[in-house]
């Protein structure tokens, strides 16, 4: 005869911690992209650390919570900014001449496409969360299609500003999001508001 025990880990909450990292990024991002910034040396940490690192504990302790939606989202968007701190490593000619001479933006272009795919279906999935994750799915749909366009080299200067802004939008609601996630688990009552589900998809 053996006993068996059964112990329940609790863990917090993590998306306040990933969406503190992409609200950093993004801003810190959307500054070089708007022109009010130059250049990508002093983003690379940021994206490396905050956009990358702080999304991917986040998506580990959502696995932990058997929260596929959230695992998914942070982990995805956690690689993809691992992906973007390499090209621009490579594109500024850390890797040698070669390499940065060998660069083809259309490359980007399909990546970005890639990812305005899987924004697509998560945007869907967004709608029975509640309405700020919505609402930065829809903004992160916007960053990706404007990527992918001006990648393309498709009316170039409007789509980068259309990515540009957005990026600027995602930073702004992440960090309400962040607030929201932070203070309504602190004091157990919802402090800011974030909308309720849709309830179109799951009654």
């Amino acid at each position: 005869m053996t006993n068996e025990t059964k112990v329940k880990v609790v863990t917090a909450d993590p998306s306040a911690l990933g969406l503190f990292g992409l609200a950093i990024i993004t801003l810190v991002a959307s500054s070089q992209k708007l022109g009010l910034t130059s250049g990508v040396s002093l983003v690379f940490p940021w994206a490396i650390f905050l956009g990358a690192s702080a999304q991917l504990m986040a998506s580990i302790n959502d696995f932990k919570h058997n929260n596929t939606f959230g695992a998914t989202a942070f982990g995805a968007y956690a690689f993809f900014w691992y992906a973007v701190g390499f090209t621009w490593l490579i594109q500024n000619g850390v890797f040698g001449p070669t390499l940065a001479a060998a660069c083809d933006t259309k490359q980007l272009g399909f990546a970005y496409l890639g990812y305005l795919i899987f924004t697509i279906f998560m945007t869907i999935g967004a709608m029975e969360t509640h309405k700020v994750l919505f609402t930065i799915f829809v903004l992160i749909d916007f960053l990706f299609l404007g990527l992918s366009l001006s990648s393309f080299g498709i009316m170039e200067h409007a789509t980068h500003m259309l990515a540009a802004y957005s990026e600027l939008a995602i930073a702004i609601v992440s960090f309400y999001g962040c607030g929201a996630a932070v203070l309504n688990t602190h004091f157990g009552r919802e402090f800011l508001p974030v909308g309720k589900p849709f309830g179109i998809f799951k009654k």
